[in-house]
């Protein structure tokens, strides 16, 4: 087993989409563990620099890369020698770590669970506290902090193009489940040779969902073990703690998620 160090830069990030012709940024064997920087938000989120440590990646990302479709900065892909399409890669979650002091809060006119509540956008630069770990909202209170990443996918089909990362499919993507933290397993199937892992979109805490489209949004290391499993067919991902099995499904229509999802929790 050997152990991998992809840094985030204009060079090993991709900026708002998840594509099967991308090239990939690194490749590794089954079983490797690989530990993944990454960066957040565009350059209207940026705080104070007189108050916040700014990565010098995020500028230079900003400064030379384009955003080709409206999404998230993304790090990879990552290839997985002898992954084809219909396997499934293994995702072991085994560390999240904070690279910033700092995360983001946006809430948008006609956006979120309440489009017409908010009629001015609204932007929160959160301090974060790493050796407390707790998040200090504006008026006040220490929210405690719980890292994930939001975004974890593999390359979709061919047919489907250059894809937006804001809308979660069938090759993961924005899952935004809080329960993908260390010590869990999240399973995705595969569409190209390799897989093509990318992640991104770090959030230092989340509720169940993004009422307002966005969590804490900061940059987050990561440290993953990626294992191809041949054993496996999936169609969607699927995912497991040390408590819980999940299933997942993606659909405008909520019903039809909890249909998906129930019929794979039989099968599981």
């Amino acid at each position: 087993m050997t152990h991998h160090h992809l840094h985030s830069s204009p060079e090993t990030c991709h900026w708002g989409f998840f594509e099967a012709a991308l090239k990939p940024v690194l490749t590794i064997a089954s079983g490797d563990e690989v530990t993944i920087d990454t960066i957040s938000g565009g350059p209207d989120v940026v705080p104070e620099r007189n108050r916040f440590h700014v990565p010098p990646e995020l500028d230079e990302v900003h400064a030379k890369n384009e955003r080709m479709v409206p999404g998230h900065i993304l790090t990879g892909p990552i290839a997985v020698k002898g992954a084809e399409p219909g396997d499934v890669l293994e995702v072991e979650i085994l560390d999240v770590k904070l690279r910033q002091d700092w995360g983001y809060n946006l809430i948008r006119p006609l956006a979120g669970t309440l489009p017409d509540d908010f009629h001015e956008t609204r932007l929160i630069n959160i301090p974060l506290d790493q050796k407390r770990m707790v998040g200090r909202l504006p008026w006040g209170l220490d929210l405690p902090l719980r890292p994930f990443f939001g975004i974890m996918g593999v390359a979709p089909p061919p047919a489907w193009g250059r894809i937006t990362s804001l809308i979660p499919r069938a090759m993961g993507g924005n899952l935004d489940n809080k329960e993908l933290i260390p010590g869990a397993k999240l399973y995705l199937p595969v569409f190209v040779p390799g897989g093509l892992f990318s992640c991104g979109d770090g959030h230092g805490v989340q509720g169940d969902g993004e009422v307002c489209v966005t969590a804490i949004e900061t940059a987050l290391q990561g440290r993953f073990r990626l294992t191809l499993r041949k054993d496996l067919r999936l169609d969607y991902p699927r995912a497991e703690t040390p408590t819980h099995y999940m299933t997942m499904a993606m659909d405008p229509d909520l019903d039809q998620c909890v249909v998906r999802a129930l019929r794979d929790m039989i099968v599981l």
